[in-house]
């Protein structure tokens, strides 16, 4: 079962989207779940709304407004707005329903095309009449989210897990208040820390943060389209200040920028041409990929005061133009929030965590942290909700688990250092404590990930994350051999034997996983005495046939490249077991032939992606370097020497 449940209510009303004045007397027709439509209205008169929602903005013309004042304007607003949701039933009754289930969040999908509900801060609405929570802010009782979404005739294409990168963009032309840009800078930085390289070497560790993270300083529009048409970035955050635009009476807000060719002045932009900059096109003139989030930092990027014309607040008509997510702020932000929500915004983006949770939860922060604001309730996000985003958010997450583990192992690696296959082992109590620390962190990581192994998960989810737990083990034991911790190589050789043995349980037809289990059951490390190995070989004779049938089957019945290529390096490693195993009943030239055949079509086949061929040489380097037998010494040359280049 999902861990969120998400509720649709789509507000609709005849007539084009924009050139309309929210009223009284207009009907509008709300839709939730399976029920028929019911007609609600909202109390508002458009200019009496745009008055009250002045109030929310914490100073008029550098008048401070009281606390006491802006509470009750929120209060008042949030009851008015409850009482339009209480109309209707359905909404009531899923949001009774769901009450009960403390651990689901619920996320309140709300389906606004027409521009003017885009001025109504939802948002601050009070738990409706009959709820849990009746009287509370809907947003801050129990566990409850809102987004909202543009009504379209087909869904918007969503690709979550893309490899991230990040386009910062901050202005603060002359005349205007300095924006926090070394605040957010910092917070991005710690928000991509688990993955930049570990390395005593300032420069490298620099040039990993600008491979993740582009920074745009006093950025005019062109140079957001150029940075965005030269680089697919996944994630842009925006820091600036919002403003009227030119010859708006009615107040339509827009980004401040940098003017053109001029240092001293600056431009206002519309969604309209900030979604065309940030979209960008590839030099060709073809589309390219969309950035999948982009976060406003910015007042009243959220606020749609104008509806006279198509255009919308900057974050309404970027999503109107096909950006699947838009976090905004529709009242002025402090700017210490706008720090908090940026480093907890993208801490958990990268982290893998459901966007959905992460905005419950910045509210959260943000009601404790700031409890004299309403910054809490200003965080507005527009959302495209895939049918598929939770397994889209856990893919990306297993993506960014795996690269953050990497990291770490790549430390490991530098600090006994390495020589082509030969390893120069260096030893100290500092490298042994660091060793042992970055041990301790990649276990955290990895039960963190595989805490939720349950029942919703497929067998093979569970099993790629008990595989990745047993073969991050066999790495640790590795290094603590190396440095001659034989108890700590040990105990994590044991650990990373019983991960593979969990894996084969959770996905019995797993070549992979049996040929693992089999190899570091046969490890000199666990097994070191004939008495031992004849054991093992008796138990486990059954499996290595098993594994080669099973590789035999996918290899025959392969409907990709990549199973074929792990099917290939599957049946090339159990070769080289078959000297245990399958002891006396092949000769070694033939076995030797027979790994070289398997090798070099991993080395052909691989010709996208070089990681199965590194992956394949590692792990016969392993039984040359530290699982030394001699049975199986030239049967490991033979692999690794036809995975070389010709």
């Amino acid at each position: 079962m999902s861990d969120i449940l998400d509720i649709k209510l789509e507000f609709l009303r005849y007539g084009p989207p924009h050139n309309q004045l929210l009223s009284p007397l207009t009907p509008y027709m709300a839709l939730c779940g399976a029920d028929g439509p019911v007609s609600v209205t909202l109390p508002f008169e458009h200019a009496e709304l745009l008055n009250r929602l002045n109030r929310l903005r914490y100073e008029i013309d550098g008048h401070a407004i009281a606390a006491s004042q802006r509470e009750a304007e929120l209060q008042e607003l949030g009851k008015a707005i409850a009482r339009v949701l209480a109309e209707v039933p359905a909404l009531v009754s899923d949001l009774r329903a769901a009450r009960a289930d403390k651990s689901r969040l619920i996320n309140l999908r709300l389906v606004i095309s027409a521009y003017e509900l885009g001025l109504v801060p939802f948002e601050v609405t009070m738990a409706p009449a009959d709820t849990s929570g009746s009287g509370l802010p809907l947003l801050l009782r129990t566990v409850t989210n809102m987004t909202r979404e543009i009504r379209r005739g087909q869904p918007l294409q969503l690709d979550w897990n893309r490899t991230p990168k990040i386009l910062f963009v901050f202005a603060s032309p002359p005349g205007f208040p300095q924006v926090p840009a070394q605040d957010h800078l910092e917070a991005l930085r710690r928000a991509i820390d688990p993955w930049i390289k570990i390395t005593e070497d300032d420069e490298e560790r620099i040039a990993d943060v600008r491979n993740k993270v582009s920074v745009l300083p006093n950025a005019t529009i062109r140079q957001i389209s150029e940075a965005c048409q030269a680089n697919d970035y996944t994630h842009v955050h925006i820091l600036a200040h919002g403003g009227p635009m030119p010859n708006s009476d009615n107040r339509r807000f827009g980004l401040v920028l940098c003017q053109e060719d001029d240092v001293g002045g600056h431009v206002v932009v519309d969604g309209s041409s900030l979604a065309m900059a940030v979209k960008g096109l590839k030099s060709s003139g073809e589309a390219k990929p969309s950035p999948t989030v982009v976060t406003l930092a910015t007042c009243d990027s959220g606020n749609i005061s104008s509806v006279l014309t198509p255009g919308g607040s900057i974050a309404h008509e970027l999503h109107v133009q096909d950006i699947p997510w838009v976090i905004a702020s529709q009242f002025p932000l402090w700017m210490r929030a706008s720090s908090i929500a940026v480093e907890n915004l993208y801490s958990g983006l990268l982290a893998g965590e459901d966007p959905r949770w992460i905005l419950h939860r910045l509210r959260q922060r943000l009601r404790i942290v700031l409890p004299d604001t309403h910054d809490w309730a200003s965080i507005v996000a527009y959302a495209a909700i895939a049918s598929d985003l939770e397994e889209q958010v856990d893919r990306f997450k297993s993506r960014q688990t795996k690269s953050k583990i990497e990291v770490k192992f790549q430390r490991m690696d530098a600090l006994v250092s390495s020589n082509g296959a030969k390893k120069v082992v260096r030893k100290s109590e500092a490298i042994d404590a660091e060793l042992t620390s970055l041990c301790g962190s990649i276990r955290a990581d990895l039960a963190a990930w595989c805490a939720d192994v349950t029942a919703k998960r497929s067998p093979k989810e569970r099993a790629e994350r008990l595989g990745l737990s047993a073969a991050s083990e066999k790495r640790i034991a590795i290094f603590y051999g190396m440095i001659g911790n034989r108890e700590k190589s040990l105990e994590a050789y044991r650990k990373s034997r019983d991960f593979y043995l969990a894996t084969l349980k959770s996905e019995p037809v797993n070549h992979w996983a049996m040929t693992q289990f089999l190899s570091i059951s046969a490890a000199p490390t666990l097994t070191d005495t004939d008495a031992e190995l004849k054991a093992l070989v008796d138990k486990h004779r059954r499996w290595w046939v098993a594994a080669r049938q099973v590789a035999d089957w996918q290899l025959s019945g392969a409907t990709s490249v990549e199973e074929r290529i792990w099917a290939h390096g599957t049946l090339a490693e159990l070769e080289l077991l078959g000297s245990i195993y399958n002891a006396g009943e092949q000769a070694e030239d033939k076995a030797c032939e027979n790994i070289a055949r398997h090798c070099k079509q991993v080395r052909d086949l691989s010709t996208d992606d070089p990681f199965p061929i590194s992956s394949t040489r590692r792990q016969f380097e392993r039984y040359l370097l530290h699982w030394q037998r001699n049975g199986w010494k030239k049967l490991a040359q033979a692999g690794i020497n036809a995975l070389a280049p010709d």
